[in-house]
């Protein structure tokens, strides 16, 4: 059985309980959660050595790192690297997003060493695979390549179902178009053959795969708006009532299912797509790619990206997508990676505290405690990042543990002890 069929059947899996642990829950409340929908566990019965993590919104913000080879560097070592740091930085998901090189071996090298969930858009490797005609492109080859992600081990998959042939005239306002390369796939791919989207034709084949190995679906926002001037327009949201549909039918089919969105969004729009998402698919857990706040900072976008999300987050969203300083600009380097993951960090644990979650409130209470305490050596080992400020502390000129380069013999914490003295 899937995670979703156990759970509505009343049974408690090893991974279910793992996660009601981890979560500080009672283990009849998630079996509640997974049965509904409100919450997914995405565990291929192929990834043996992965930790499992719980995804909705009655649970902490989980995030996910995406990483993966490009034309320009395919080297598998340098996506290991990455994997490294995102493990590191207790990233709960990776997406291996590769389009160059030995796909299924670098997908199968990555499964081997992720020790948390990882995901994979397969479209993908279809376009890389058949570029040079799409014409020949069928569901045959596109049901035959995902199924050989879920084979090998895949927890979950972004499929673009959602964008079917009657959004496409509502496409000619947008200034961006479309900026999802599987949307923009899917919608050439249509336009070619003059016929709906494979891959909303043929729903029942998929869920019939993702049920086989226990693959969680997430119905990529292949309409997703690129610019702020294009946020919650008719498009995406013709794209959104469709995902509605097909997440019904996926809970129908024993299959878990996520939602993805909602892109550039400024900040005064964000509560209302939460909701409206919420609304249409039936408290799915929201996976969310973005949103950007402004368009206007490149080398920026993880700072953009944490501030619409942490928001996003905050009114009922489950999954946060990091963003690196490299979007929109490179592929990400190991550091912006790091970065990346920092900054999402920040934003989901930013929202588990104003939903008042209370594993995300004693954290803070006992770092502020070591602060209190000068307990430098215990502020790094719990910080989100143990790196940069061990490296801040060791080269400040400061000449007195109980005091930084800052205030110096003038702390605030110093003297209000000297006084209590």
């Amino acid at each position: 059985m899937t995670q979703l069929e156990a759970a509505k059947q009343g049974q408690l899996t090893e991974e279910m309980r793992i996660v009601a642990q981890d979560e500080g829950i009672e283990p009849e409340e998630l079996i509640k959660w997974v049965a509904n929908g409100r919450v997914v566990i995405p565990a291929n019965k192929n990834h043996h050595n992965r930790y499992p993590y719980g995804i909705g919104e009655p649970l902490r913000v989980k995030i996910n790192a995406n990483i993966g080879t490009s034309p320009d560097n395919c080297s598998i070592d340098n996506e290991l690297a990455k994997l490294k740091v995102v493990d590191e930085l207790n990233s709960e998901s990776v997406m291996d997003l590769s389009v160059a090189g030995e796909l299924n071996k670098i997908r199968e090298t990555i499964i081997e060493h992720a020790r948390m969930m990882v995901g994979t858009v397969p479209i993908y490797q279809i376009i890389v695979e058949h570029s040079g005609d799409i014409n020949r492109i069928d569901i045959g080859t596109i049901l035959e390549i995902i199924e050989t992600h879920g084979r090998q081990g895949v927890d979950f998959i972004t499929v673009h179902c959602g964008v079917t042939r009657g959004a496409l005239p509502l496409l000619k306002k947008r200034t961006m178009g479309i900026v999802s390369r599987g949307g923009s796939f899917i919608v050439s791919w249509m336009r070619i053959h003059k016929k709906e989207n494979p891959l909303y034709e043929h729903y029942d084949d998929i869920l019939d795969i993702a049920r086989k190995y226990d693959i969680t679906l997430s119905l990529g926002d292949g309409l997703r708006p690129g610019a702020i001037v294009d946020a919650s327009d008719e498009a995406q949201f013709h794209e959104l009532r469709v995902l509605g549909e097909l997440t019904r039918r996926a809970r129908q089919a024993g299959v878990q299912v996520m939602v993805e969105g909602p892109g550039h969004v400024p900040l005064n729009q964000i509560k209302h797509n939460i909701q409206l998402q919420q609304e249409v698919c039936d408290g799915a857990p929201f996976y969310l790619l973005g949103p950007l706040t402004t368009d206007i900072a490149p080398g920026y976008d993880h700072i953009v990206g944490a501030i619409g999300s942490t928001l996003a987050a905050y009114y009922g969203a489950a999954f946060l997508c990091y963003i690196t300083p490299a979007e929109h600009l490179r592929l990400p380097t190991v550091e912006d990676v790091r970065e990346g993951v920092i900054a999402s960090k920040i934003a989901a644990h930013s929202a588990d505290l104003a939903k008042g979650n209370e594993q995300a409130w004693q954290w803070d209470k006992w770092f502020s405690e070591m602060r209190y305490k000068f307990d430098w050596e215990g502020m790094y080992n719990n910080a989100i990042d143990k790196r940069k400020p061990r490296k801040y502390r060791k080269f400040s000129t400061h000449v007195d543990e109980e005091e930084c380069s800052m205030c110096g013999e003038f702390c605030a914490l110093k003297l209000q002890k000297i006084g209590n003295k």
